[in-house]
């Protein structure tokens, strides 16, 4: 095992954590803003708005279509480099343009067959085709150990947006008769347009920061690499489109059963207080991804692989707890209005669902580095299959539980196939005991502390320093590994 690089890939995570966890929870402060009751006066308004942002999740996937992953491990083992970046930019802006060419043709149609107003839909084609047009310049980024540079970037984005949308839904509301210049822009009844304006300002911005990426390379496209990419990246597209099934298409099915639209808005409104788990996973994976696939063809590598899942499960276990304990204080800091707790005793079972979703995002190591994505695809596949059904069943008699029900089901099931198929196609030595103890050990702590003991901080800061303290006794050996340099 190669301590130095591992060492190196965690202290990555940590700062692709910050530019990843820090814009993620400005940007959840944006749903304490949009669901104060002075910006969107009914709550039907947020359920509106979440339906939108889960189509929006659903677009970002097809458009970059699985090509950031095929991006890193094409670079890492193709020997023209060059050919590879050239090949991978110049594919990403072809399908952006011909997709801006499709949405604004067919906006109206498109509107009518979703149910998005079309003035909203114009806003969102634009936001989506600017956000493609990044993902490889990104990858790049992260792919040259930018990490610095990578943060940065993405806090410019989202201070952006955040500042944007304090300037039109609270500063441009209160102020415009005072100045004709604000009058003159000022549009009543249009926060929600505001809110995707802000986004697509943020996201030009963004593109024009990233633009010189485009001036730099070679535009010159390499017809039999571009194969392989899209050959390897398209088992990853199904898998993206089935994770964005199982993470947001419960509010698209929400509405389609005619669940009141401020259900919708509750159940999302508390959804984003489990994404604390999300906001770890993405950042963890970020920082190990580029070192996953640059040692996979090391001697014996999968030690490696196997101590990354620990450290996943042990902060993942502690993060869970922390959220649960301290739920009462994040309800009022990210939810503007006491009439969306309604649904936060969904809170635990997204958070459990966020969990096993960042140990399936681990598991996954070994289809990545063996090329076989195509089990991916298929894991996700049946994942997003249990995510429909469950959902379809459960809805009618129980709403909003029942899609919470469904996102656990469906993380948790694709965990242990993947689990079990990895350890059959490329072994490897995962302390499965010691992952088991602490996965049902926070969720007993956490279940007791949300449902038994509810806003007693006495029983819930004393599980977290007893977590904390059975950390530190038992997982010296991990904490030495990571910090030796020999």
């Amino acid at each position: 095992m190669n301590l130095n690089k591992l060492k190196s890939a965690f202290k990555q995570a940590i700062v692709y954590g910050i530019a990843t966890v820090f814009p993620r929870v400005v940007s959840v402060l944006l749903v304490r803003l949009h669901t104060d009751k002075s910006v969107l006066e009914n709550i039907s308004d947020y359920g509106d708005l979440s339906i939108i942002f889960s189509y929006i999740i659903l677009l970002n996937v097809l458009l970059s279509y699985g090509l950031e992953t095929a991006f890193f491990r094409f670079f890492n083992s193709y020997s023209k480099k060059s050919n590879v970046v050239s090949t991978s930019s110049i594919s990403i802006i072809l399908t952006s343009l011909m997709f801006l060419a499709i949405g604004l043709t067919f906006t109206d149609q498109i509107s009518d067959f979703i149910g998005i107003r079309s003035d909203y839909l114009y806003l969102v084609i634009w936001i989506l085709v600017l956000d493609s047009l990044v993902v490889i310049p990104f990858a790049y980024l992260r792919l040259n150990n930018k990490a610095i540079r990578y943060t940065l970037i993405k806090i410019f984005n989202v201070i952006v947006n955040v500042s944007l949308n304090i300037f039109f839904l609270i500063f441009l509301k209160n102020n415009h008769t005072k100045s004709p210049s604000l009058d003159y822009i000022y549009v009543e009844n249009f926060e929600i347009n505001y809110i995707f304006i802000s986004l697509l300002i943020s996201s030009a911005l963004t593109f024009l920061v990233m633009s010189n990426f485009y001036v730099n390379i070679q535009y010159k496209i390499d017809f039999k690499l571009l194969k392989k990419m899209l050959k390897y990246s398209v088992p990853i597209l199904l898998a993206g489109l089935a994770y964005s099934i199982n993470e947001s298409f419960d509010k698209i099915l929400l509405d389609y059963f005619d669940v009141d639209k401020a259900q919708i808005g509750m159940y999302a409104a508390c959804y984003k207080l489990a994404l604390f788990i999300t906001l770890f996973s993405t950042a963890f994976k970020l920082g190990i991804e580029p070192f996953i696939f640059s040692t996979a063809k090391n001697n014996s590598p999968e030690k490696a692989y196997a101590l990354i899942l620990e450290v996943f499960v042990i902060l993942g276990s502690f993060i869970l707890i922390a959220v649960v304990v301290f739920i009462d204080i994040l309800k009022f800091l990210f939810i503007g209005d006491s009439a969306y707790w309604e649904a936060l005793y969904i809170v635990p079972i997204i958070l459990m669902a966020n969990l096993f979703l960042g140990i399936y995002q681990n598991l996954s190591v070994w289809y990545k580095v063996t090329d076989k994505t195509k089990f991916g695809a298929y894991i996700s596949i049946f994942g997003a299959a249990i995510t429909l059904s469950v959902n379809i069943a459960l809805i009618p008699y129980y709403g909003y539980l029942g899609s919470a029900i469904a996102t656990f089901l469906a993380y948790f099931v694709m965990a242990m196939i993947s689990y079990f198929l990895g350890q059959r196609h490329y072994p490897i030595p995962y302390n499965l005991p010691k992952i088991c103890i602490y996965i049902l050990l926070s969720t007993f702590l956490a279940f007791t502390s949300f449902y038994i003991f509810p806003g007693n901080y006495y029983f819930g800061i004393g599980i977290l320093i007893l977590l904390g303290l059975i950390i530190i006794k038992f997982e010296k050996d991990t904490i030495k590994l990571i910090n030796n340099e020999n």
